[in-house]
């Protein structure tokens, strides 16, 4: 019986996004609450670039296990003028004491520092309809003032 191709990883881009200081709520129910204001940023890449727009959030729950739970909602504006919403839900884990070092806005290794999501787009642009077609996912580092993801389209 012939099996299946596995999956290929194609680049799409990468995108930056400037942060702002974290809203606290406090723990809850599900964990520590937290928003983090996203203020803008660009996104290159061969087949999208743009930039971010301000006025986003990236909605967070630290579990009581020490994963951060993400839902990133924000919108790029393609460098030819179409809108594409994306919502990023993803998960960031490491060592406690590296997790802790970046909530206080520290810089750590972040080959130690599992940060893994998966955007999904949605467009009323023809030109970028693909997007809503493919499955995709994305690698991220969190910086002192911002945010870096590699986005990955799946074969």
């Amino acid at each position: 019986m012939p099996q299946t191709q596995p999956p290929v990883l194609i680049p799409l881009g990468t995108l930056t996004a400037q942060v702002a200081t974290p809203i606290d709520l406090g723990e809850g129910p599900h964990g520590r609450r937290r928003v983090i204001p996203i203020l803008g940023g660009t996104f290159e890449g061969d087949r999208l670039s743009g930039r971010v727009l301000p006025g986003a959030n990236d909605y967070q729950i630290i579990r009581r296990d020490g994963v951060l739970e993400l839902e990133a909602r924000y919108v790029i504006e393609s460098n030819d003028g179409a809108l594409i919403y994306v919502e990023n839900r993803g998960l960031r884990d490491g060592p406690a004491d590296l997790l802790a070092a970046q909530a206080r806005g520290e810089l750590v290794d972040h080959s130690q520092i599992y940060f893994r999501a998966a955007p999904r787009f949605e467009t009323a642009a023809p030109r970028y309809q693909w997007l809503t077609r493919r499955l995709f996912i994305s690698a991220g580092r969190r910086l002192p003032a911002s945010v870096e993801l590699t986005f990955y389209e799946i074969s």
